[in-house]
């Protein structure tokens, strides 16, 4: 008798929540999601991997109107807000899409043509049988670096200090990313704060940022 394998269901990098849509994130979501939805093919520069409520994605965006944005969020109140926001701050050079991102870049983004990618609080996954389930290890870390453009920028940022050191050796020994400062990134002023971070400097856990360049 043949045994048949089935095929192994991929490992995800995100934890599915579920959330109650205000009215306004239901409006949102009916009236705007074709809108400033995603179309493969669509020229993209910057990528954004979990843009959480969308505040900072929108701030990012508004300040840097010459590049086009996209931001990949599974979470949907937060696609929602972020919708509702792209709405009210007119921005024309922002996209959403709600897809399991590492398949968007397998199948959606043409090798090097990104000029950054930005990972912005990942979850840490913080128990040692979860941490196969992190967006930032060796293999997801290539796909990134592949679809950035020679001198593009991959920016990394956690409020978990294992985590944190984590990327840093993770980033460091991808022979094509340069570390743009010794060890671990001051804090940009281009990365607004969110009510996450707030909340996380509020209890005592102060945020790593990393940043490298695709040589």
């Amino acid at each position: 008798m043949t045994t048949v394998e089935r095929p192994r269901k991929p490992i995800r990098t995100y934890h599915p929540r579920r959330g109650r849509l205000s009215g306004r994130h239901f409006d949102a979501l009916h009236r705007l999601t074709d809108a400033f939805a995603f179309v493969p093919g669509d020229p993209i520069d910057v990528l954004e991997i979990g843009s959480g409520m969308g505040e900072a994605t929108v701030e990012m965006a508004a300040a840097d109107p010459a590049r086009r944005y996209l931001a990949v969020e599974i979470h949907t109140p937060g696609v929602a807000n972020l919708l509702s926001l792209i709405e009210q701050r007119g921005l024309t050079n922002l996209r959403v899409v709600s897809v399991d991102a590492l398949e968007l870049l397998r199948s959606d983004i043409p090798l090097e043509s990104l000029d950054a990618v930005h990972v912005f609080f990942p979850d840490p996954w913080p128990k040692a049988r979860h941490h196969k389930r992190r967006l930032i290890q060796p293999a997801h870390v290539a796909l990134l670096r592949d679809r950035l453009r020679p001198g593009g920028v991959l920016h990394c940022a956690t409020d978990d200090a294992g985590y944190a050191q984590a990327m840093l050796e993770t980033l460091t020994a991808d022979p094509r990313l340069r570390n743009v400062h010794d060890g671990f990134a001051p804090r940009p002023a281009h990365r607004p704060l969110t009510k996450f971070e707030q909340r996380a400097i509020r209890d005592g856990r102060p945020s790593f940022d990393l940043m490298y360049v695709k040589s």
